[in-house]
Parts: C-alpha cells; sequence; structure tokens
C-alpha cells in the first residue's frame, strides 16, 4: 500500500526531529521515517563514557532547552538520549519507527520513498540519516591479513572489552582521542597512532566556540570573504575533562601511523612491530545515503551537489545533518536548527509554487 504525505522526513535523530519541529510549525503535512526501535537517533548507541562538548543550555534543538543533567557540565548520552524522546513527544512529532527506507525514486510530480513497510508518495523529502551506520576505514595494508578483532567507533562500548588486550587506536580526531582516554585510564595496554602529531584545543575551548567559528567561516564565505579556517583552524581535539586528564598524566602518547598490520599487530615504517589483540578505527564516517542511487544525483567524486541543504539536480530534495556541507555545525545538536529552519521555509515555498 501507497500512502501520501507533503513532506517525508527519513531518519528520527536530531536532525530529523529539528526538520519536523520547523514543518510544524509551518503547518505542512509530514512523517518522520525512523529505521531506530526507540528515539535517540545514533545517541543510543554511542560509548558509555561519551559526554557533549558543550553544557546542556548550548546543545539544544530549536524551542526547548536542554535541561542540565544534575551534577554534570557536560551531559552524558543517556542524558541527551533522554531529551530527544521528551522532544518527540513534548512537539508530538509524527516518527514512525522501524521504518527503513531502501530507495528513494522520481514518480512524477513526487518522491517515492520505499520502506520495509510500504512505499509513501510525498512532494518532497528531508535526509536525516546521519553518518553514524556508515563508518569508513582506510584501505591499509595487511588489514585482511590481520588476524586480531577489528572494530570501528560506533562498535566500542567501554575498557571492560579489552581488559588484558593489547589495543591499537587509530584516529587522532575527538573519537580517537576519548577511546584512547577511555582506554588509558583503565590501565589497557594502549598504543594510540595519528597521521600528524595530536593537535588540542585551548583546554577553556568547547563546543560553544566550535560553532561561533564555524558560524563565522559560513558566513565569511557566503559574503565572498577570506576562509577563515572555520573549527580546522582550532585544532582537532576539544580537550574535555577525560582527555585532558589522560594527556596531563602522561598517559595519552600518540605514535605516527604504522606502514601495515602484520598477522598479529602492527609494523611500522623503520620496520618495528608491535603485537595487537585488538585494533580500534577511529576514522570517521561517510553519509549515510544508498537509498539516494535511483536519483542519480553524484558526481564524478561522489558528491552531491547542494545548494545551502536543497539538492541542485533534485529541489525536491534536501539535506541536514551531515557537516559544513549542508550548513555549518549542522551535524550538532545546536548547529542544526538554522538549517532545518531554512529548509522547512524553502520546502514551503516549493509546495506553495
Amino acid at each position: 500500500m501507497t500512502q501520501r504525505t507533503d513532506v517525508v522526513v527519513i531518519g528520527g535523530g536530531q536532525s530529523g526531529l529539528a526538520a519536523g519541529y520547523h514543518l510544524r510549525r509551518l503547518g505542512i503535512e509530514h512523517v518522520i521515517l525512523d529505521a531506530q526501535a526507540a528515539p535517540g537517533g545514533a545517541w543510543q548507541h554511542t560509548w558509555d563514557s561519551l559526554r557533549l562538548f558543550s553544557p546542556a543550555e548550548y546543545s539544544s534543538l530549536p524551542g526547548r532547552l536542554m535541561p542540565v543533567q544534575p551534577g554534570e557540565t557536560y551531559p552524558d548520552a543517556q542524558h541527551v538520549v533522554d531529551y530527544l524522546a521528551d522532544y518527540e513527544k513534548r512537539y508530538d512529532l509524527p516518527v514512525r519507527r522501524g521504518a527503513w527506507v531502501s530507495a528513494v525514486h522520481r514518480d512524477g510530480a513526487f518522491l517515492r520513498v520505499a520502506t520495509d513497510g510500504g512505499d509513501w508518495r510525498a512532494r518532497a523529502v528531508v535526509s536525516a540519516t546521519g553518518t553514524w551506520t556508515r563508518p569508513f576505514i582506510p584501505a591499509v595494508p595487511g588489514r585482511r591479513e590481520y588476524t586480531g578483532r577489528q572494530l570501528h567507533t560506533n562498535q566500542y562500548t567501554n575498557p571492560a572489552q579489552f581488559t588484558g588486550q593489547r589495543v591499537v587506536v587509530v584516529g587522532g580526531a575527538n573519537s580517537g582521542a576519548q577511546i584512547a582516554a577511555d582506554l588509558a585510564h583503565a590501565r589497557v595496554d594502549l598504543t594510540w597512532v595519528t597521521q600528524r602529531p595530536p593537535s588540542y584545543l585551548s583546554d577553556d575551548i568547547d563546543g560553544r566556540a566550535l560553532f561561533d567559528a564555524a558560524t563565522a567561516r559560513r558566513r565569511a564565505l557566503d559574503a565572498g570573504g577570506a576562509d577563515t579556517g572555520g573549527v580546522a583552524s582550532l585544532g582537532d581535539i576539544v580537550a574535555v575533562p577525560p582527555v585532558r586528564a589522560a594527556r596531563d598524566a602522561g598517559l595519552l602518547v600518540a605514535k605516527p601511523m604504522f606502514a601495515e598490520l602484520t598477522t598479529t599487530g602492527v609494523r611500522w615504517a623503520d620496520g618495528s612491530v608491535a603485537d595487537a589483540d585488538a585494533v580500534i578505527w577511529c576514522t570517521g564516517f561517510r553519509p549515510a545515503l544508498a537509498h539516494f542511487a535511483a536519483l542519480r544525483l553524484r558526481d564524478s567524486r561522489g558528491h552531491i551537489a547542494t545548494d545551502g541543504s536543497r539538492a541542485v539536480d533534485e529541489p525536491r530534495l534536501h539535506f541536514l545533518g551531515y557537516g559544513d556541507w549542508t550548513g555549518p555545525a549542522s551535524a550538532t545538536l545546536i548547529g542544526v536548527g538554522r538549517p532545518a529552519r531554512d529548509a522547512a521555509r524553502e520546502i514551503a515555498g516549493l509546495l506553495r509554487a
């Protein structure tokens, strides 16, 4: 059976909820299709010690401040899950759970969204699928021959997984530093490797400054000015308290990236080796967009051209929550509100045309 609505939002995490909030405010009929069985998006699946970079009041979706978590300056992931669940309920957002989107097709004046529970026909679609389900692992020599355990950031939960083991953590950004610090505090036999020496932001900088830097960069570029460098100009790693403590205690020392994996560990370019029972790849993610293949929007480099959040070659499609590609800091709680508002307004104009 095919159902109809004005807008289908794909993804019920923070970006999908922000889109739903603004669509509802404009009186636009919509549905939010979420593959998850419960509210909270990817925040349900993070590692146990994860904390936000910003205080609660600076980590909020439009219309509803995140409440302070008692005893915590930087809320944990479960607090975020609880906040998103409350947000969804407070605004009575039309989320359909367990709806897995397999493809989106052009269908005359509509876009047809195919799911495992039937199709939807909509006049516009908002993609808010994020990146958590599409981890990236680089093509390092020997990766297929290595016989130890390999996992990505999205499979790490806590140091208890690695008691008595030798672990290599790969990655010099925030997830690599935080997971390495988590293991170091637990006295796991750790080797942390990075492509270049770790670059920490000043200890007094948190997510508030990152959002401001990303916004200033986007405004400068939009006005035709020079690139300010944005967040990248400040450093790669936010010195959240556990990372700062591990660094200052000498527990967080990075080695250069190894040249290859052996069957039992890693080998550096100078020939030195280290055995490893497990390798944790903290090497980032890519946008989860496979369901748009039928629309043929990717260029020769695999990119989808956008004007703001709108797909250049398919004006009925908007992307939210994938980083600077779709709005400054749009992959953050505080940053997604503005591009979600702008996308909703553009969609309202499209529906009136």
